[in-house]
């Protein structure tokens, strides 16, 4: 079945794997209904948990599977890997006089470390799993040396002595002229049966070799327990008979087949933020809500995003962990910031995350025998989680997290119990603050002229707040914010980036060829995906610079080298608040951007409601003094029902707090729309 062929009413799956909690979504694609759970994840085998969340699905919308039309998965499995270094043992192959690359790195050091503490991390791949082969192409394409393949048969031993299990190709300027790396390629897999051997020019054919030899690095290492996993996803929902395609979630919000995944596996490294992403532009859309700023808090991080004029921009700037992974990715930037996040007192001053208490024991108020104060403690002291939730289902210990918050930190310091909660969150919140600004302010966006969207588990509970501090005054929350990563899924298109870096002085002809080769390689991927030609989708865009300038900017080409020029400027202006009229600018690199649209939603039409009716009374601490906040159930709030604050939304996966001088009112997509009111002063 084609990946983008679905009966109307066929069922799609959407499993969002976490390192606690594994997210499950099940729509019925003729009525738009959606089921939603979570089941604990099984880190030993993560293909048990996506098993398990799969059939949990069916049996939540009483469905069986071949009415599957469509499984789609986000998963960290590589993010893991790179981030713990549990990568295969991996070996570099690179042009003879370049084995130092890695080693070299750039010139550059992190923000914002120390520049005399700071400790170059130790490298993917050491020097002595680099090997050479001689062989020389010049920026121009040229061939300067023959490939010496004997030296290629060679560095097959060395790499055989080493035991390794995949092998990076990474070669002077390949990108320009590939046949060399391709052969080396075909004398490694011929010679090293068993071996993952992944080359440059498949991976990220552009400028820039410590870049590039990363990335083809990174992509080798997860590229045998990738292929392993996703054949082992594909073989178990072929016995539970499901004969759907499965998908599963890129960095760059899109999603692909499992072939392109198993080919280059290093773009799914950050697959489950992107997909909340996705899922956030969804809903706003549907809100009519284009401009946003996304923030998903979960227990360790938050994942801050821009978008303008309902666009998910990417860059290729973009990091796992330590490591600058430069293929196109969600541009969004993370900290260490979220419900789990610890609070100390070191040296007199209070500090928040990035250390996280985790799942196990995770916050005092889980009552999983954790004693350390967390964020999550901080509101519930505070009262904006009530002790009850949901009828009962979930209880939190109110005790505990008091106990955690006085012994850690109000003691500490000196301060009351309430103060000293107030503060982890305005902590807490002022690190969340310094993140927007980051996406927003330092490129040039003004953040009040978008509406923040928090989701996550605790997104919700800081969304009034961080807009108060940002000066955002309206504030949207997704139907189901806490899983909200899974239902991105069901939002997302395929997609594919083409990229291939210029030799330097080509003429019009030599630009309009380059492109023309990318589109023929997004026409391919589109056949091997089985798109249909009505939903391919290309775009055209440029890598610019100045001359001299050490990084470029990707701006449109919609019909030409001028038009593309003038883009550039005003990108150039809105970043850096110049431009250089009359200076050179440079083209750099070409990009074709793919979309294969699957025609995916996540919102439904909300019934009228009848009246917002709170089901009780919860008393919450706000700076102000003792509030006693109005209690609702999201599921009893129908489309135009309105209340004001203070309030706490209560629903299965996350809160949300609705200060004093915030209104909220229901949108008839679901969506729950918190304003200021524009006669309150901001807190």
């Amino acid at each position: 079945m084609s990946s983008t062929d679905a009966s109307p009413r066929s069922l799609s799956v959407a499993v969002d794997i976490g390192g606690t909690f594994t997210d499950i979504t099940i729509q019925d694609g003729a009525t738009g209904r959606a089921w939603t759970a979570k089941t604990p994840s099984t880190p030993h085998d993560p293909s048990e948990a996506f098993l398990g969340g799969v059939r949990l699905a069916l049996e939540l919308a009483g469905g069986d599977a071949a009415a599957v039309g469509r499984v789609l998965h986000g998963t960290t499995v590589a993010t893991n890997l790179i981030l713990e270094g549990k990568g295969a043992s991996t070996a570099l192959v690179t042009t003879r006089g370049f084995r130092h690359v890695l080693d070299i790195g750039r010139q550059d050091i992190p923000r914002p470390v120390n520049l005399h503490a700071w400790v170059k991390p130790r490298r993917p791949v050491p020097p002595s799993r680099v090997f050479e082969v001689s062989a020389r192409i010049a920026a121009d394409g040229a061939v300067l040396l023959p490939l010496d393949e004997d030296s290629v048969r060679r560095a097959a031993e060395a790499c055989r002595a080493a035991g390794v299990n995949a092998v990076a190709v990474c070669l002077l300027h390949a990108f320009t002229k590939p046949e060399h790396e391709r052969r080396v390629v075909e004398i490694l897999r011929g010679a090293l049966p068993g071996v993952a051997v992944t080359a440059s020019s498949d991976v990220l054919p552009v400028v820039r070799e410590y870049e590039r030899s990363l990335a083809t690095i990174l992509n080798a290492q997860v590229m045998p327990a990738i292929s392993t996993y996703v054949r082992r996803l594909e073989e178990r929902l072929a016995e539970e008979g499901i004969a759907a395609p499965l998908l599963l979630m890129k960095s760059n919000g899109g999603v692909a087949g499992a072939a392109s995944i198993r080919r280059a596996p290093a773009v799914t490294a950050l697959s489950g933020p992107a997909a909340g992403v996705v899922g956030a532009q969804a809903v706003a859309a549907a809100a009519g809500l284009p401009d946003i700023i996304t923030v998903d808090i979960g227990g360790t991080s938050a994942d801050i995003c821009l978008m303008k004029d309902g666009t998910v921009g990417l860059t290729q700037n973009g990091k796992v962990g330590e490591w600058p992974l430069p293929l196109p990715m969600v541009d969004m930037v993370t900290i260490g910031a979220g419900g789990g996040s610890l609070a100390r007192v070191a040296e007199g001053a209070l500090a928040v995350g990035p250390e996280s208490a985790g799942a196990q024991p995770g916050p005092a108020c889980y009552g999983r025998g954790g004693g350390l104060a967390t964020v999550t403690d901080a509101h519930v002291v505070l009262g904006h989680l009530p002790p009850s939730l949901l009828g009962g289902r979930m209880r939190l210990d109110v005790a505990a997290a008091t106990a955690a918050v006085q012994r850690h930190v109000a003691e500490p310091l000196g301060i009351d119990l309430h103060a000293a909660a107030r503060g982890i969150l305005a902590i807490a919140d002022s690190n969340m603050v310094g993140a927007v600004r980051v996406v927003s302010v330092e490129r040039g966006h003004d953040p009040r002229d978008f509406t923040l969207v928090p989701f996550g588990g605790a997104g919700p509970l800081h969304g009034c707040a961080l807009a108060d501090l940002l000066g955002i005054r309206t504030v949207l929350v997704p139907p189901s914010p806490g899983v909200l990563c899974a239902q991105g899924l069901l939002a997302a298109d395929l997609r594919a980036e083409f990229s291939r870096s210029l030799r330097g002085g080509e003429d019009v002809a030599s630009v309009e060829e380059g492109f023309a080769a990318l589109e023929a390689q997004s026409a391919a991927w589109f056949d091997e995906e089985e798109v249909p030609p009505e939903r391919r989708e290309t775009s055209r865009v440029a890598l610019m610079r100045y001359a001299g300038q050490g990084g470029e900017l990707a701006v449109p080409w919609p019909s030409g080298r001028e038009a593309a020029a003038e883009g550039f400027a005003g990108r150039h202006r809105a970043l850096y608040g110049f431009d250089l009229p009359g200076a050179v600018v440079e083209l750099v690199t070409l990009r074709v951007e793919a979309a294969g649209r699957l025609g995916g939603g996540i919102t439904a039409p909300l019934p009228p409601g009848r009246g917002a009716e709170s089901y009780g009374r919860h008393n919450v601490h706000f700076a102000g003094g003792t509030r006693e906040a109005a209690l609702y159930d999201r599921s009893a709030l129908g489309a135009g029902d309105r209340f004001a604050g203070p309030a706490i939304v209560t629903q299965l996966d996350a809160t949300t707090l609705v200060p004093p001088g915030w209104q909220g009112r229901m949108d008839a997509c679901g969506a729950l729309i918190l304003e200021r009111d524009r006669e309150g002063d901001t807190p």
